[in-house]
């Protein structure tokens, strides 16, 4: 009974926080801290410190595997599904619903939509400038940048930005390899070791035999997941890399227009919990409500795997340098490959005349300057998405 008053506790904390936490993982981060570490008193500010370390070491959506941590360290794995859940179902539903509209009413070409595409333009750009502060400080991870930008504007595919991680991991781990970092934390976390190393193997497992099987059976669902699967678990740096990835699977497939999938996008940033929710958007509009749940199960399968298989190992990891150095690479290219999504397709499908550029301009200060929240950037681009339609 005390184990159910506890998961109760656990999903009832976590489901206000996704009803609540507006502004993207940075913002995600804090409202954690209020409440697990200030309120609730869930665990010390070493221990918190500690688990957001590891989900910025680790692919995928920081702020989800946060709260997945927290879940663990509260009440098992258990928890930790019941954490999740309760911080990433109001998103999804809004979403899923946002969706249905678009599919039933055939709303793709209202002028508030295209609005929307322009506000995924300035949410992007405004994420690109403060990511490379800290991921490209200096003149090695810059260049590193540079040649992933040029890497994946010239040669678009899936696989040019899996080989540009690749590549970068490896020039991070041989410029990198002296590295040294003297906020080293430790602490424990109760999973078995066993548990850890199974789910790490599954996570592999479903990464490299998902494209094989979805290959040889030519199975719509298979490749589906696959698409989702291979989003989740190859996002460095946030939830915005998810961009270009799901763009490049689900875009030159037919699955989803482009004009829908931006325009998904653009509402994604209106409603509080992760980023990661925008596959809720995108698997309804390509399959109804089920294909909405399949396709958010697919995308977070990867960061619940990674999270619940790193906490045990954690120590090792980070007190490895050399490590650490290939993650510096990769979050360096993280920033170029960003910014050749920046350019297309969001750029280039959104930016179409003077008015546009002009409303994006207005948008971006409102952002960066007057620091409004991203709901009302998002209403706002709506709106003027309908002014430009009448000009």
């Amino acid at each position: 009974m005390n184990k159910l008053r506890i998961l109760l506790e656990i999903f009832l904390v976590s489901t206000r926080l996704g009803l609540t936490s507006f502004g993207g993982p940075t913002a995600h981060l804090g409202y954690f801290h209020a409440e697990y570490v200030g309120r609730k008193k869930w665990m010390s500010e070493k221990s918190y410190a500690d688990l957001v370390a590891l989900s910025q070491f680790l692919p995928g959506p920081a702020s989800s595997q946060v709260g997945i941590g927290v879940g663990v360290m509260r009440g098992g794995v258990l928890g930790g599904l019941t954490s999740f859940i309760g911080f990433t179902l109001p998103s999804v539903i809004v979403l899923m619903i946002f969706a249905s509209l678009m599919t039933t009413f055939d709303i793709s070409e209202a002028g508030w939509i295209h609005g929307l595409k322009i506000v995924a333009v300035v949410i992007v750009l405004h994420a690109i400038l403060g990511m490379s502060k800290n991921l490209t400080p200096d003149i090695e991870r810059k260049v590193i940048a540079l040649f992933a930008l040029v890497a994946t504007l010239l040669f678009q595919s899936v696989f040019t930005q899996i080989g540009v991680i690749l590549i970068a991991a490896v020039i991070g781990f041989i410029l990198f390899k002296d590295y040294k970092d003297d906020g080293q934390k430790s602490a424990s976390f109760p999973i078995k070791k066993s548990f850890s190393a199974a789910c790490l193997v599954l996570f592999f497992v479903l990464l490299f035999v998902l494209p094989a099987f979805r290959e040889l059976t030519g199975s719509y669902w298979v490749a589906v997941i696959d698409s989702f699967y291979r989003a989740g678990a190859l996002v460095f740096g946030g939830g915005h890399v998810v961009l270009p990835l799901l763009e490049q699977e689900l875009v030159p497939t037919g699955w989803i227009t482009e004009e829908a999938f931006l325009a998904g996008y653009g509402a994604t940033q209106a409603v509080p919990g992760p980023l990661f929710t925008f596959a809720a958007y995108l698997g309804t509009v390509m399959n109804g409500w089920f294909g909405g749940l399949i396709a958010t199960a697919a995308i977070f399968l990867p960061a619940f795997l990674l999270i619940l298989g790193a906490l045990p190992f954690w120590d090792m990891l980070r007190n490895n340098e050399k490590i650490k150095g290939a993650v510096m690479g990769v979050n360096a290219a993280v920033i170029g490959i960003l910014i050749s999504a920046l350019y297309t397709p969001i750029w280039t499908s959104s930016i179409l005349k003077p008015a546009d550029f002009a409303l994006a301009a207005i948008l971006f200060v409102m952002l960066l300057y007057f620091k409004l929240p991203p709901w009302v950037i998002v209403v706002t681009g709506g709106a003027g998405g309908m002014l430009i339609g009448f000009l």
